[in-house]
């Protein structure tokens, strides 16, 4: 008669016990009667109370989001910011999360923070600032969103500004802007060609007149210069043609 008592007391208080696997990149969040109770738990097999409690598992590897945010820089330009951030919750502040944001937790807190540290940011830049800072600006705001989704138990790994739209109008100022300095660039080019141009001119000339006035000076304190270069000059032939008793270049005395 104790035998199948006993199976029938093993066999309910099999059935009254419930065990749940944590799989990993998770954590587990144990709850009685609707309220959140002890540590996140672990990875691995757990048993529980299927009566008055339950385990669900919370997700902690790293997540990415991809959104789009309108802003406005400082000297009020409208630009759309398409930017992609990966993050994680802390492992172990899973069940405070939880608790406090629920299952959506990550489109309460995680979302809300990205927007506001990137209006933030890129309203201090200029819009022609933002375009040249667009490296710098994007890591004020990994900056300013760490700390501030640290205080809500999230770790911020890395955030991009994946494109920059800003209105039409603007960019097309921003086309004619480029087009008008390269055309400036190309003028000042040129300038600096026919100026250096000219300069080379002044110095030739300088040069020639310099040695002008060398074998001017050495011709006059010394008149056999002159017969001297007419004989390194002639070719040893006799003109055909004299005037009177004139002898060419030199006197053959």
């Amino acid at each position: 008669m104790k035998s199948p008592f006993l199976f029938a007391a093993a066999l309910l208080l099999l059935s009254s016990c419930g065990f749940k696997q944590v799989n990993t990149g998770f954590r587990g969040i144990q709850t009685e009667f609707g309220k959140v109770v002890g540590e996140p738990l672990p990875e691995g097999l757990h048993f529980y109370n299927p009566i008055t409690s339950s385990i669900e598992e919370f997700e902690v590897r790293e997540q990415k989001l991809e959104h789009t945010t309108s802003s406005f820089t400082r000297d009020t330009q409208n630009v759309d910011i398409t930017f992609a951030m990966t993050y994680y919750p802390d492992p172990t502040r899973v069940n405070e999360i939880y608790r406090q944001f629920g299952w959506d937790w990550d489109k309460k807190v995680v979302l809300p923070a990205s927007l506001g540290s990137i209006k933030d940011v890129v309203g201090k830049y200029i819009a022609d600032d933002l375009v040249g800072k667009r490296e710098e600006a994007k890591m004020a705001v990994f900056k300013e969103l760490s700390e501030s989704l640290k205080t809500r138990d999230v770790f911020v790994t890395r955030i991009d500004f994946t494109n920059l739209d800003f209105d039409d109008g603007y960019e097309r100022a921003v086309e004619a802007k480029v087009i008008a300095v390269q055309k400036a660039s190309e003028s000042k080019n040129k300038t600096v060609e026919v100026e250096e141009q000219a300069k080379q001119k002044v110095i030739a000339a300088e040069a020639e007149a310099k040695s002008m006035r060398i074998r001017s000076q050495a011709l006059e304190q010394n008149k056999g210069l002159v017969d001297y270069e007419a004989v390194q000059k002639w070719d040893g032939k006799l003109p055909q043609y004299m005037m009177g008793n004139s002898v060419p270049f030199v006197n053959l005395k």
